[in-house]
């Protein structure tokens, strides 16, 4: 497309193609021509669409089969002849749109040129397209880049991005599908002429198929701003989302990120164009300055496409193109609309200030000035939907779009006519109001006034009780709990669905409805049997009845559906009709599969554990007995007690010895390995029985701790532990000791407890060398020292200095002298106080030495 290229403007279009929205010529709401204007053909028989999405009636009579071939008739030609104008009239508006984008563009660029030369918009014009031609670009290719190089946005930067990445000089570019999306954003009347740019600018060569631009609300409720690329009725399906509804955008603007969804199948979530557009969605967050005020959700046909980073940053750009629209363009307000109009104003401000339901209605006139239909103009702050419909899905629509049923004879559309022809006012206290919501209809008694005002009607009601609630409260449950109701009237053959449960069956709205006695061949092999048994319990015995079973759709899909129907019988107590719905419980149907297998797998992973865990506490327990009586080496009564963890699957890895060496020295340690479970327990083993080898090498405390930290950084998997290791000289009643990581031992003499002095060591197994300090205590008759592992002082509440004090404490407590030789010792008894008054918490093993030094 270059800048001599023909222009049509968009508002300046053939008049076959005007269809009137709320001026002259309009075709009557209830199908009556009126005028020379355009008019809408009226049929019996459903309605076909065609791929451009606009509506032409279908000839009324039986319908043709596939494969079979249209008869001739009378005004197929000119259907024909309709189509084609119509579908040739939506490409010139289509080109019409995108010229004007690319008009923008360019006079963006002439205004650089102006700016920077000097010279007039003519000339300005003229060296562009010099420029363009030494270039060897297109106008709109050199547009771009002038406006790319003024600006420094983020589209500039994507597009040097682009420029210094690619190596294809025919590839589009970047930057031009970018600053014409944003051309045509500026220049868009509203939020769907942006979209439509985005989409034909931006995403189509991506292959995209539709866009929409989602407005976030404060309670979680999405309204649809705007939209591009789907079928004629789709948006107005969508046009409210309320709080709770799990759709692409919601998630999106939960997790306030980017999310790519490969289908909407697959990802469990519904969404606007859920049927013609099944495949992948993109949803960007669209705002400015920090806050989320929307979403540009991106629709493909087909899966999700891989999405570079490059591509993540165009959509990013668009989605801000986006928030601009939803900061500058909200919903049209109809005092905005208004605003030249005082009257009109003052009657918003009237109607505003009444209790009572109020709408106003604006009549749209033929050439004749009659008539044709009306338009809902505005509904007050305290307007209830008796079909519980929310107020942005009323207004903007025709009363019989959302009132389809006040056309019957004596209806509120009659009535509307009669105030409009007349300027009488009507009023009556019980009038009957219905409306199709979902192919159901629902009606309720209310008190009615109608009267005019100006140009435009005032309708007034009074709902005498809580039919909307219900019906509000009865549509939700059904979207919410996939419920899709039907009736199929055994004698007329009749069946009425609504379009929840053409959903269900995966099938259009235009598609005939499935009667009960076929559903047997739509369900699986393996339910057939219980279908039977369903139909024979309603039909035959004339009972309610319900079943589940996998229904076979023909797209491809299974679903798992419940199905809950009641005979409908007459005076006779013959069977007259049925009517029921179906439920689809696939969610509910793999949750239980998805539970069932946890279940399982938690039974056996429980049953693993405790195996482990009763392994560990095996081994712990043979190499360390929980108590055992005193010993005696040489002039030491040695006494130990080990506590276990008060829960099994804790078992942990405390480790303690004392044993007599060959050189003559006692061995004394305590060591805690990091953990539970049986890793834990075998690293213990392999530590202490370590330590003993080593040990009878003749070396001190400090050299077998460094060689312990070799072995347990070396040869064991991952394990770090704490030590003390203590080597008694009988002879001399000396001590010396040293420590990885661990608590200091505690010495009590003649009733006072004291720690022995804090020396420096690292953990076990934390480096690959380390080196450890040694020092040493002369002993003396009568001394009790105790060696221990964290799990007898640690609390949560606590420090390790407070517990460390508190155990002092507790150890200068006195205790009984043994009354006789079978009881246990005093030592004994001190050890067993410590374990009684200490109070730890952590729910950890904890070993205890107690040596008396004799």
């Amino acid at each position: 497309m270059t800048d001599s290229a023909p222009a049509t403007d968009r508002h300046q279009l053939p008049q076959e193609a005007d269809q009137g929205h709320g001026h002259q010529g309009e075709p009557d709401e209830g199908g009556r021509p009126r005028g020379d204007g355009p008019r809408s053909v009226t049929t019996q028989g459903p309605t076909a669409t065609a791929e451009s999405g606009t509506r032409f009636p279908r000839p009324a009579g039986p319908q043709l089969g596939e494969g079979e071939q249209i008869p001739a008739q009378p005004g197929t030609a000119a259907m024909g002849r309709l189509a084609g104008a119509v579908e040739r009239l939506q490409r010139e508006l289509q080109h019409a749109h995108l010229q004007a984008e690319g008009r923008a563009l360019i006079d963006l660029a002439k205004g650089i040129l102006v700016e920077r030369l000097g010279c007039s918009p003519a000339e300005a014009g003229r060296q562009l397209d010099t420029l363009a031609d030494q270039a060897g670009l297109q106008v709109l290719e050199l547009a771009a880049d002038l406006v790319n190089q003024a600006s420094r946005d983020r589209i500039a930067e994507l597009a040097r991005d682009f420029v210094a990445t690619t190596t294809d000089p025919a590839s589009p570019s970047t930057g031009l599908r970018l600053r014409s999306a944003e051309a045509g954003a500026l220049a868009g009347d509203d939020a769907d002429a942006v979209a439509q740019s985005i989409l034909d600018n931006a995403l189509r060569p991506l292959g995209a198929r539709a866009v929409a631009i989602w407005a976030a609300h404060s309670n979680q409720s999405l309204t649809l701003a705007g939209s591009a690329g789907f079928s004629e009725h789709e948006p107005d399906r969508w046009r409210y989302v309320p709080p709770g509804v799990p759709t692409p955008a919601r998630r999106a603007l939960d997790h306030r990120d980017t999310s790519g969804f490969d289908t909407l199948a697959g990802a469990a979530l519904s969404s606007i164009g859920q049927l013609e557009l099944p495949g992948g969605r993109l949803v960007v967050p669209a705002g400015t300055g920090g806050r989320i005020t929307g979403a540009m959700e991106i629709c493909w046909a087909e899966p999700l496409p891989e999405q570079s980073q490059a591509l993540l940053r165009q959509f990013e750009v668009l989605a801000t193109l986006c928030a601009t629209v939803l900061e500058t363009r909200p919903a049209a307000d109809d005092r905005t609309v208004g605003k030249d109009d005082p009257r009109f104003t003052e009657l918003l401000d009237l109607v505003d200030g009444l209790d009572e339901a109020c709408m106003v209605l604006q009549p749209l006139l033929d050439d004749a000035g009659t008539p044709v239909g009306f338009r809902i103009r505005h509904v007050n702050l305290g307007f209830v939907d008796f079909a519980g419909r929310p107020r942005n899905l009323i207004v903007g629509s025709r009363l019989l779009e959302a009132y389809p049923l006040a056309a019957e004879p004596g209806g509120l559309f009659e009535k509307v006519e009669h105030v409009v022809a007349t300027g009488e006012p009507f009023r009556a206290d019980r009038m009957y109001l219905a409306a199709l919501v979902d192919g159901v209809p629902l009606g309720t008694e209310a008190r009615v006034a109608i009267s005019r005002s100006g140009d435009h009607v005032v309708v007034t009601w009074r709902l005498d009780d809580g039919t909307p609630r219900v019906a509000s409260l009865l549509q939700h449950a059904q979207r919410l709990g996939r419920i899709g109701g039907f009736e199929e009237d055994l004698l007329t053959g009749e069946i009425a669905w609504n379009d929840t449960l053409y959903d269900l069956h995966g099938l259009p709205p235009t598609a005939p409805p499935i009667a009960l006695e076929q559903l047997p061949a739509h369900v699986h092999p393996d339910d057939e049997h219980a279908i039977g048994r369903f139909l024979r319990t309603l039909l035959h015995h004339q009972r309610p009845a319900s079943t589940a079973f996998r229904l076979q759709r023909a797209d491809g899909i299974a679903r798992h559906i419940r199905v809950v129907a009641e005979p409908v019988l007459d005076d006779t107590g013959r069977i007259t009709a049925v009517r029921g719905a179906y439920q689809d419980v696939s969610a509910q149907h793999w949750t239980e599969v998805a539970l069932a297998a946890t279940r399982d797998q938690l039974v056996h992973t429980e049953q693993h554990a405790a195996e482990r865990s009763r392994l560990a506490l095996q081994l712990q327990h043979a190499i360390m007995p929980p108590s055992r009586g005193t010993q005696h080496l040489h002039n030491l009564s040695v006494a130990v007690r080990y506590r276990p963890a008060e829960k099994d699957h804790l078992v942990g890895g405390d480790w303690y010895d004392a044993v007599a060496l060959p050189h003559g020295q006692i061995l004394l340690c305590v060591g805690d390995v990091a953990g539970h479970g049986i890793e834990a327990a075998t690293g213990m083993v392999a530590l202490r029985n370590a330590l003993r080898g080593l040990a009878a090498t003749g070396a001190g405390p400090a050299q077998l701790l460094a060689w312990l930290n070799s072995v347990t950084h070396h040869l064991t998997d991952n394990v770090t532990a704490t030590a003390v290791c203590g080597l008694y000289q009988p002879e001399t009643r000396r001590l010396h000791w040293a420590r990885a990581g661990h608590l200091p031992p505690v010495l009590l003499r003649d009733g006072k407890a004291t720690t022995l002095p804090t020396i420096g060591g690292l953990l076990l197994g934390a480096l690959d060398h380390t080196e450890y300090q040694e020092d040493e205590v002369q002993l003396q008759p009568g001394d009790t020292l105790m060696m221990y592992t964290d799990g007898l002082i640690e609390r949560r509440d606590r420090s390790v200095a407070d517990s460390l004090d508190n155990l002092l404490t507790i150890a200068q407590m006195p205790v009984a002298m043994p009354a006789g030789p079978q009881e246990p010792t005093d030592l004994e008894r001190r050890l067993d106080l410590l374990l009684r008054y200490t109070n730890a918490d952590t729910d950890d093993d904890t070993c205890l030495i107690g040596v008396r030094v004799g």
